[in-house]
């Protein structure tokens, strides 16, 4: 399982859920669980790239699972609301080159 799309995606966690995760947490459940996860990247990106460091029993903690994480939960949420991620991902896309398409290139701060 190593390229797999959005659809595919939704479709392994809604798998798991069924089978070894019993059920979906509520939709407001799912929430605060994202909001934790998030917290928790952001404490490893404070602690690898900003200013604070690493406390004395803390590691180096893999950012890379703490990002999927937050895949996982957003994907349970859009499996739980009836969201398509890859057609939602596509419409984004096309939604900000249409309105960004001068803009950045504009911004003299990004150069």
């Amino acid at each position: 399982m190593n390229d797999i799309t959005l659809k595919q995606a939704q479709q392994e966690v809604d798998n798991w859920i069924q089978t070894i995760g019993v059920r979906y947490f509520s939709e407001l459940t799912n929430m605060a669980i994202l909001t934790e996860e998030v917290g928790e990247l952001a404490r490893v990106m404070a602690r690898k790239y900003g200013d604070q460091s690493f406390k004395e029993n803390e590691t180096a903690e893999n950012m890379a699972d703490e990002i999927a994480d937050v895949l996982w939960v957003l994907i349970c949420l859009a499996n739980q609301t009836g969201v398509d991620l890859q057609e939602a991902f596509v419409k984004n896309i096309e939604k900000k080159t249409k309105r960004d398409k001068d803009r950045h290139h504009q911004n003299q701060k990004l150069r």
